[in-house]
Parts: C-alpha cells; sequence; structure tokens
C-alpha cells in the first residue's frame, strides 16, 4: 500500500480533488424546495421553481451542478408558509371593542425577486406580520360584531387575502388563505353586550307586544260593530222576536245555579216577568 501511495500519490491527489470537486459541484434539490443559484450576489438562475400546472415527478427536482466557490446556492421552500398575526384590538362600527387573532398562508412563487427583496422566506414572514395586521384591522373596521358571526364574514376573509396578496407580490410571494382563530370581545365586556342584547330583545318584545295588543283592539272593534250591525239588522226585520230573544237570553243568566244561592223579590206584575204571563 506504501508502495502504490509513492508511485501514484500525484495521481491519487488530483483525483481526490477532482472527486471533492464534483461533490461540491452537486446539488440535490428535492421536491420541496426551490434552488436559486447566486453569482456575485446576483441570482442568475432557479432549479425547481414552483410551477401550478406542474405534476409531481415533473419538476425539475434532481440533481444539478454549480460552480464551487464561485456561485452559492440558496434554498427556498417550496411548501405553504405561514403567517400568524399577533393579538390585536379592532374596534367595529357598532364600536365593539375584539380581540382578533388571524392568520395567513403563502408560497414562495417568484424565488428570484425574493431573494432580491427580502433575502430568505423568514424576512418574507416578518414583513409579511405588520401587513397582515393593518389589513385585519383596516377590514373589520369596516363591519360589525354580528356581520363576523354570519356568512359576511367570508367576505371579509376574501377582502382581507386580496389586499394581502397585493402587498405580498412585492416580496414574490402569493398569499392562499387568511383565517381568523378567534375574535372576542375583551374580558367583562362580553357580559356587558349580553345585558344590551337582553335590553334589545326586550324592546323588540314590548313594541311586538303592543303591536299585537292594537290589532287585537281593532279586530274586537270590527267584531263588535259586525255583531251590533247583524243585532240591529235581526231586530228591524222582526222586532218581537228579538225582544223575546233577549229576554230568554236575560233569563238564562239571571236564574242559572251558581255557587251562592240567589233571590229575587218581583211582584208579579213586574215587567221583567212579562213572558211568563204570555200565552
Amino acid at each position: 500500500m506504501q508502495h502504490l501511495w509513492q508511485n501514484y500519490k500525484a495521481a491519487l491527489i488530483v483525483l481526490a480533488v477532482i472527486v471533492a470537486g464534483v461533490m461540491m459541484s452537486i446539488i440535490i434539490v428535492p421536491e420541496d424546495q426551490q434552488a436559486v443559484v447566486i453569482q456575485g450576489g446576483k441570482p442568475v438562475r432557479v432549479y425547481n421553481a414552483y410551477d401550478p400546472k406542474a405534476d409531481f415527478g415533473q419538476t425539475q427536482a434532481g440533481i444539478h451542478w454549480r460552480i464551487p466557490g464561485y456561485e452559492r446556492v440558496q434554498r427556498i421552500d417550496k411548501r405553504l408558509l405561514s403567517v400568524d398575526m399577533q393579538s390585536q384590538q379592532v374596534l367595529s362600527t357598532d364600536q365593539q371593542r375584539l380581540n382578533v387573532d388571524a392568520y395567513a398562508r403563502y408560497r414562495i412563487i417568484d424565488p428570484v425577486k425574493m431573494v432580491q427583496a427580502a433575502g430568505t422566506t423568514e424576512r418574507v414572514t416578518q414583513q409579511l406580520e405588520p401587513i397582515l395586521s393593518s389589513v385585519v384591522r383596516q377590514e373589520l373596521g369596516k363591519r360589525t360584531f354580528q356581520s363576523l358571526l354570519t356568512a359576511e364574514r367570508g367576505k371579509a376573509m376574501a377582502n382581507i387575502r386580496d389586499l394581502l396578496d397585493r402587498e405580498a407580490r412585492e416580496y414574490g410571494a402569493q398569499v392562499v388563505d387568511v383565517r381568523i382563530k378567534r375574535a372576542d370581545l375583551p374580558e367583562g365586556a362580553l357580559a356587558s353586550a349580553f345585558t344590551r342584547m337582553e335590553a334589545s330583545r326586550q324592546e323588540e318584545a314590548k313594541t311586538i307586544k303592543a303591536k299585537g295588543q292594537r290589532d287585537a283592539q281593532i279586530i274586537r272593534a270590527d267584531a263588535e260593530a259586525q255583531a251590533a250591525k247583524i243585532y240591529a239588522d235581526a231586530f228591524g226585520k222582526d222586532p218581537a222576536f228579538y225582544d223575546f230573544y233577549r229576554s230568554m237570553q236575560s233569563y238564562r243568566v239571571a236564574f242559572a245555579k251558581g255557587d251562592s244561592a240567589k233571590t229575587f223579590l218581583l211582584s208579579p206584575d213586574n215587567a221583567y216577568l212579562k213572558r211568563f204571563k204570555a200565552p
């Protein structure tokens, strides 16, 4: 072995340098990464750039080359990345202070622009976080608290996503989705909100009850007017029969059996008893 080293020392050293150079020149790019080759601080080419139409396994992932010592490689995540907004207080149009916590999902679609504008994905996340907070306050400040509990919340999220995506394009990123994790009233304000809601519902119930009583009085008055008209028409057609019918109704009420005994002291000639004398 020592003899072999003595005879082929120079060749073995050259071979080792070549192998080391080849190993340093190889770039292995996985499917979930984009590789930007940088020369003198400027991006010159991209391997496995994001392409929404490219199927898995049909991208530029795999083995690529670079010039060691002259070119460096910056790897950029190709998957969805997250921006978490710190909890913020937002004042709604109905003067409700809300504690809002939201997050956004984005991906790098222009790695060259991202390297030039921000440098790293961590830097992009730091730049988008205050923008997300500002956009959330701006959009939710136009709406009421109750609207966030309805389907209108989806429209608000779409508007926030579009506004944030417009800013993210400056960093070579695309915002895919924005979601609100929670939108709650501050501590102590929830009970106050419930009290106001209860008072509002009670006022609404009083209004409905008053309207019902008014409608009932109108209906009762109309019914009584119709009944009086019917009685008047009946009296006009046969006054004697009407007088007899009303007397019978009066007797039924006066002589009905009740909880207590009734005593009537009337003269036989009293007009009230004339129907008992009639043939």
